[in-house]
């Protein structure tokens, strides 16, 4: 059984090499694979083998460690600084309207699920410690309304046991890849449905247009100095909240120790509001045409390999053992859901909207340019722009969950 971090680390990369790789062939087979397992599902779920069949030990792996305070917030940094708020206006309101929509659907459902146990089966989940269902939701909540680095965010932020933690991991890797395949099934009758709903169309040709113009932004061949720049402004906002955590720390413990049950008081707490904060006045300055020389893909690269990492900690027997989680990740799609699907017909929205709206809150800018491709090329640009908002909004409304979560916990 392996259990150098190094050689652990050394694994990881040669998976992810390959899987990369692999999505690329044309042979039908790998075709089919991907096409059913998305990459993003394939990089959770296989190193969870390494650990199943025995082949790693990760208990004294420092690696997660590493990630979570290294690599997680110079990922979001990168990520944020891309973010063209006065573009993604500028998309009209439907579209961003569902998509802060489902974020709430999100935030407000999770509470709602675990409100309803506590009323009918309060016997059926754990309530307290650091494997209490609340704080494993909280973590799932920054996924669905961010991304994994937000999901890990929140883990630190929460105090979340391994235990808990690789549950929701589970869950969340299950429902991506059901709720992704249901979004691309909409795609192949997005007329259709469009024709059933009444939904007004028009608004397509606009969006269509705005994409194209952002696809067509100016691009350019990275060098050496470019690559600097990204890691010095990814890691040096990393420092920086670091460091800022270090102050405010030990000032709130002094000053307002009561604040602890806020988070107040959790140094990664104020590491990913500092980087969130810092990354966001950044995408208003020259920095963010970092993105013009691929700082989303060095972000990407740090982001599949916190996927791979956090995939070491999911246990794939879950859903043989826990199986409430199941229902409780069911019911809580289930109303995100029916908030975007309730405003869509509302508001006379097409499928693509709500697809690509939805999609940008559970499944982020990895894949969802995946769904919106579906619908239309032109609209992968602006899936990515509303991830990358995710990103940036997730830190606050996933702490809001959190907190709201807590709220429900029984005594």
């Amino acid at each position: 059984m392996i259990s150098a971090d190094p050689i652990i680390f050394g694994l990881i990369a040669l998976l992810l090499g390959a899987i990369f790789y692999t999505s690329k062939l044309k042979q039908p087979f790998w075709q089919k694979l991907y096409r059913f397992m998305p990459v993003m599902v394939m990089c959770y779920f296989l190193p969870s083998l390494f650990n199943a069949t025995g082949l790693i030990d990760p208990t004294d792996s420092q690696l997660a460690t590493v990630s979570s305070r290294y690599l997680m917030p110079a990922c979001l940094c990168l990520l944020i600084i891309s973010v063209d708020l006065k573009a993604i206006i500028q998309l009209g309101p439907k579209l961003i309207m569902l998509f802060l929509v489902g974020g709430v659907g999100v935030i407000l459902g999770g509470p709602l699920v675990l409100y309803g146990f506590a009323v009918m089966a309060p016997d059926s989940i754990a309530w307290f410690g650091n494997d209490a269902a609340w704080r494993g939701m909280a973590t799932l909540a920054g996924n669905w309304v961010g991304g994994t680095a937000n999901q890990l965010a929140m883990k630190e932020v929460f105090a979340v046991g391994d235990g808990i933690f690789s549950i929701m991991i589970t869950v969340n890797v299950v429902f991506s890849a059901i709720w992704m395949s249901f979004l691309l099934f909409c795609a192949k009758h997005a007329a259709v449905i469009d024709n059933k709903l009444g939904a007004n169309t028009s608004g397509l040709i606009v969006l269509q247009q705005s994409a194209a113009t952002l696809e067509k932004q100016v691009k350019r061949m990275p060098q050496l100095t470019d690559f600097m720049l990204i890691f010095a402004v990814g890691f040096g906002v990393m420092g920086l909240g670091h460091g800022g955590a270090d102050l405010l720390v030990p000032f709130f413990q002094r000053e307002y120790p009561e604040l602890a049950k806020f988070s107040f008081t959790s140094e990664f707490f104020w590491i990913v509001i500092i980087v969130t904060c810092v990354s966001v006045l950044l995408s208003y300055t020259r920095l963010r045409h970092l993105e013009d020389v691929g700082a989303s893909n060095v972000a990407s690269v740090m982001l599949y390999f916190l996927i791979a990492i956090m995939g070491l900690q999911m246990d794939i027997t879950a859903i043989a053992d826990f199986p409430i989680y199941f229902i409780i990740g069911f019911l809580w799609l289930l109303i995100h859901a029916l908030f975007v699907i309730v405003l869509g017909i509302i508001t006379r929205s097409p499928v693509a909207y709500m697809a690509i709206a939805s999609q940008c809150n559970l499944g982020g800018a990895a894949s969802s340019p995946v769904v919106a491709i579906a619908f239309h090329k032109g609209f992968a640009p602006v899936a990515v722009l509303l991830s990358v908002l995710g990103y940036a909004l997730a830190t606050y409304m996933a702490w809001i969950c959190g907190e709201l979560l807590r709220l429900v916990t029984p005594g």
